[in-house]
């Protein structure tokens, strides 16, 4: 079978592709042929890893130092890139109970990666769960993971009906689908804050207010929010908590030692909070997300497709700032 294989770490230029041998599934995995997979913000870390400092990385330095233990320092021990993905089941193991040949799925293969090829083998247990029926294969590949972390995040916080929610990152890989989850699956009202080029798309995800941030920064408005979602980390608690209505919280999902001392001093001195958000992915979640995907709370836009042998080049799309909603890799004409 074809894969992206990766021997370096370094520019899109280190994506190969190569004949690889296909997987054959254990007793309780499945083979799954891979329709589409996106170009996550983990995918174009982990390949330019050895660049990344611990000044740089987006957690605090155990994490960094797990991240290189796990991936590796020199070179990759993690060669094929690719954690979320949809595709068609081929195979199944001898004692597999939960799917069929034939099954549509998408799942999230987290550190595991290995979606930049045609055939990947899953655990039956894994993070998968059948394609949603009104989601095309590039549609429903670029959903687990931000979808999961978003659902997680609104999760740890007692979001009601018509309160106010800032989504400072609102274009990425989890900001769209906070957006969405706010808005339609809890009722509340959102601002997204993302830059010039991205602004009708997070308007298209239904956003009542976009802020443009390389022309406004949004703790100088008089708006004030009872939750504040920072996806990468941006803002400081300093100016955000003006921001912030009493007793609100700021959720980071990228954060530093520094946050994570806030944290603890907000959570007992202050009646505005910091709260480092960490999260795990289940398959229950992922199916509860297809529900809300068929019922019409959730979508995707596609920006652009490429074919697995211009892996290189959707990389590169996508470290040029160019796109505007999902990047997906295709491996065939379905």
């Amino acid at each position: 079978m074809k894969a992206i294989v990766i021997t370096k770490y370094g520019s899109p230029d280190v994506l190969q592709l190569k004949e690889v041998e296909k997987p054959v599934p254990k007793d309780k995995e499945i083979l799954i042929k891979i329709h589409a997979t996106p170009v996550s913000f983990g995918d174009t870390l982990v390949r330019n890893l050895k660049a990344v400092s611990p000044k740089k990385f987006h957690m605090p330095f155990l994490f960094w130092l797990f991240a290189k233990l796990y991936f590796g320092f020199g070179k990759p021990k993690i060669t094929r890139l690719g954690s979320e993905f949809a595709g068609e089941i081929e195979a199944l193991g001898r004692d597999v109970k939960k799917f069929r040949k034939g099954d549509r799925v998408f799942g999230y293969r987290g550190q595991s990666m290995g979606a930049y090829a045609e055939y990947l083998c899953m655990p039956e247990n894994g993070v998968l769960a059948p394609k949603p029926a009104n989601m095309t294969f590039e549609q429903a590949a670029a959903v687990p993971y931000g979808a999961i972390m978003a659902l997680n995040l609104l999760r740890k916080v007692d979001l009601r009906p018509g309160q106010r929610v800032l989504v400072n990152g609102a274009s990425g890989g989890i900001g769209p689908f906070v957006v969405q989850l706010a808005k339609s699956h809890f009722g509340a009202k959102v601002t997204g804050v993302c830059s010039t080029p991205r602004l009708e798309y997070v308007k298209s995800l239904g956003a009542e207010k976009v802020i443009d941030y390389t022309q406004e920064d949004f703790t100088d408005g008089a708006e004030t929010y009872d939750f504040i979602f920072d996806i990468l980390g941006k803002s400081s608690f300093a100016r955000v908590k003006r921001t912030l209505k009493p007793n609100g919280r700021c959720l980071l999902v990228s954060f530093k030692m520094k946050q994570l001392w806030q944290m603890l001093w907000t959570s007992l001195f202050s009646s505005k909070k910091v709260i480092c958000a960490l999260s795990g992915e289940k398959a229950e979640d992922l199916v509860f997300i297809k529900e809300l995907i068929e019922v019409g709370k959730i979508k995707t836009v596609i920006d652009k497709c490429f074919p697995l042998a211009q892996a290189a080049e959707a990389h590169r799309y996508v470290e040029q700032g160019h796109k505007k909603g999902n990047v997906v890799i295709t491996l065939e004409e379905h």
